[in-house]
């Protein structure tokens, strides 16, 4: 009965936090993403709406809105990385589940081999919940 508790051990805690920022982050990549490729979608719509009331742009002035959501959404891939990397380091075991509680339960997280681009091996980070 006591391994079905494991998941409650204080010294989890740090990764448990980690999980959760990194499913956070996630999502919002992925929010990010669908934002991102609507931004055409949206961008037509505005320009048909202006050519109904025949405006002009300001001069010198741009559009910089796509180039803010591809930023952000490339600052929040780098933040996600980096999330993943740390939990990587927290993980205090490779090629198998480590049972974490993230609020609902016995959740599972791991870090599993496999075969990089390059020929090396990497760590597939997998998290169950």
């Amino acid at each position: 009965m006591a391994s079905n508790l494991d998941y409650l051990d204080p010294s989890l805690v740090p990764l448990e936090e980690k999980v959760r920022a990194y499913l956070e982050a996630e999502e919002e990549v992925r929010k990010a993403t669908i934002a991102a490729r609507n931004l055409p979608v949206m961008d037509a719509e505005v320009a048909e709406a202006e050519q109904s009331f025949e405006q002009r742009p300001a001069t010198g002035s741009f559009d910089q809105q796509a180039d803010e959501v591809q930023l952000k959404l490339q600052n929040m891939q780098e933040d996600l990385a980096s999330l993943r990397q740390e939990i990587l380091e927290l993980l205090p075991v490779r090629d198998e589940f480590v049972k974490v509680n993230l609020g609902y339960g016995p959740s599972r997280v791991g870090a599993f081999a496999v075969k990089a681009l390059d020929g090396g091996t990497d760590y597939e980070l997998r998290i169950v919940h």
